[in-house]
């Protein structure tokens, strides 16, 4: 029998129902440690806003009476499992960083990935912190506060879906649902050390579908890629409440995650055209680019010389955050994070004429990144042109920044576009992390996952050292019943 690691909440998804199987390790032990860590670390990081220890251990005391019949429920029977605020979660109020939901309502229904992981017998612990509607790209809300990094208390994770991205790197919970409407899963996943994968638009359905519609993904943060292709098999079914799924394609990305890419063409733009980049992040991404011409990938540096095309995402999203405060009362509006009404205002006036030249606009830049993956299997950037920076701020202090997405024009593009995109974190600046970003064409997201685990299988992810806990700082988490 081999020996179960002394801190079992680090081991992957498939090593614990390995465990699960064989009896050596219990559903029910592994969910009391993560809500144990979760006490004695949130307080420190905030990565939850809502922890319901009661209904963990009911669904860890299911799931281990599964396993001792020999039965489970599925691929991830008993994984401890945290849903991002801003994706239903029955039972629980899905309050999206904002003051201006009321939790007292009926909270009935599953969002679909929910749904799927709940059907395969995942344990969920509770729900992950995000700022406002998940409007910025750091996670700080007037709701639930300020998210730290794991690497550093006093920086940012990233956002939107930092709660998710800490609670990744610390540990606390094994997989971890997250959503992307401009860079949420990859910028926190860059910032704090893991893996984040935003599959291509319509894979993962969504309901209720956010008002940003076509940019909003719904995908993984993992610790390990193959975790992340584990919980992507599950969460992309298809669900007859969105009505822009696709049919059942039955895809599992665990197949073939470890067969190489040897003789793929690969390219690699520094800038897309336009960004800036910290030149020691640039070094270190271009230092991981010999991983990938190591394992027999023939690499391209290119120039794409694009247009930043935050000239068609910016009015897009004051459009989706419009439609998000309009049904607000004043009094509602008084509670929001200020910025959310100065960046929405422009979405109440922009006319039907306008926004379909736009969606025109994106079409042209779709196509043109389709045409690319005629000549290259895949492509890749910088993740992020900065490392992590101090918490409570949009923008990185003393910089000419004005708004978030001018420190990450790695991401939106791919929004844009609908692509499978993927953090992967290559290295460290000064001590913290650094990723780089993996692109596919649309639908190719087991390239992608394949491409990102033969990296990993080189150059495994480290993650940081774990806090001793401050228990004159420890306070109960938030629960709900």
């Amino acid at each position: 029998m081999k020996p179960v690691s002394d801190d079992f909440l680090q081991l992957s998804a498939s090593a614990l129902v390995d465990h699960f199987r064989h009896r050596r390790l219990s559903p029910v032990e592994v969910t009391r440690a993560a809500l144990d860590r979760i006490s004695h670390l949130d307080p420190i990081f905030n990565a939850f806003c809502v922890v319901d220890e009661t209904s963990a251990l009911t669904a860890a005391r299911a799931s281990e009476s599964r396993w001792m019949r020999g039965e489970p429920a599925g691929l991830v029977d008993g994984i401890p499992t945290t849903v991002k605020d801003l994706i239903l979660a029955r039972g629980w109020p899905t309050r999206r960083g904002s003051r201006t939901v009321d939790p007292a309502q009926p909270w009935h229904e599953d969002g679909p990935p929910v749904a799927r992981l709940r059907e395969q017998g995942a344990v969920i612990l509770g729900k992950t912190t995000t700022p406002e509607f998940g409007w910025k790209g750091v996670t700080d809300s007037p709701l639930s506060g300020v998210t730290r990094n794991p690497w550093n208390a006093a920086l940012t994770p990233g956002g939107s879906s930092g709660g998710a991205a800490v609670a990744a790197a610390l540990g606390l919970g094994t997989l971890h649902l997250a959503t992307d409407g401009g860079g949420s899963i990859r910028i926190p996943a860059a910032f704090t050390g893991v893996f984040g994968f935003k599959p291509t638009w319509g894979v993962v359905p969504v309901h209720p579908h956010s008002p940003a519609l076509t940019l909003w993904h719904q995908g993984p943060i993992a610790r390990t890629v193959g975790d992340a292709a584990l919980m992507q098999t599950v969460i992309a079914q298809p669900d007859r409440r969105d009505w822009y799924c696709p049919p059942v394609q039955g895809a599992d990305y665990r197949q073939g995650l470890d067969a190489g890419i040897r003789g793929w063409r690969i390219a690699y733009s520094r800038t897309l055209g336009y960004a800036r980049v910290d030149t020691a992040v640039a070094a270190r991404v271009e230092q991981a680019l010999q991983v990938f011409a190591d394992l027999g990938a023939h690499v391209d540096v290119i120039d794409l010389d694009l247009p930043d095309p935050i000239a068609m995402m910016q009015p897009l999203w004051a459009v989706a955050l419009a439609l998000a405060i309009e049904p607000l009362s004043d009094a509602q509006r008084a509670l929001l994070d200020p910025p959310v009404l100065d960046l929405a205002e422009p979405g109440f006036h922009l006319s039907a004429l306008e926004y379909r030249r736009i969606e025109k606009a994106r079409e042209e830049f779709g196509r043109r990144m389709n045409q690319l993956h005629t000549d290259y299997d895949l492509l890749i950037t910088p993740q992020m042109p900065i490392t992590a920076f101090a918490v409570s701020h949009e923008v990185p202090p003393g910089t000419d920044y004005r708004r978030w997405w001018e420190w990450s024009p790695f991401t939106y593009p791919f929004n844009l576009t609908q692509q499978p995109a993927a953090a992967v974190p290559c290295g460290f600046v000064e001590g913290l992390p650094v990723a780089l970003q993996l692109i596919g064409a649309k639908f190719d997201d087991a390239r992608v996952l394949r491409a990102a685990r033969a990296f990993e299988s080189v150059q495994p992810f480290v993650l940081p050292p774990m806090p001793a806990p401050a228990i004159s700082r420890v306070r109960e988490p938030q629960r709900t019943t």
